[in-house]
């Protein structure tokens, strides 16, 4: 896993755009999302850092634990 982070590749679903990004800086797992999706994303943008921090907190507890 490369600790750069890969750039996002716009491309195109059935005549549609879309965006991939990629997981955990890894090119082999990655997931694609247009213009709606996207702009959901960024509605909830606020919402999703939250999970992501509250999630990260319990893993680095369990860690702790085990």
């Amino acid at each position: 896993m490369s600790e750069e982070k890969p750039k996002a590749v716009k491309g195109e679903y059935q005549g549609n755009p879309v965006l991939t990004i990629f997981i955990n800086n890894n090119t082999n797992y990655r997931f694609s999302f247009g213009y709606s999706k996207a702009k959901a994303i960024l509605t909830y943008l606020d919402e999703i850092k939250n999970f992501v921090a509250e999630h990260e907190k319990q893993k680095e507890e369990k860690l702790e634990k085990d």
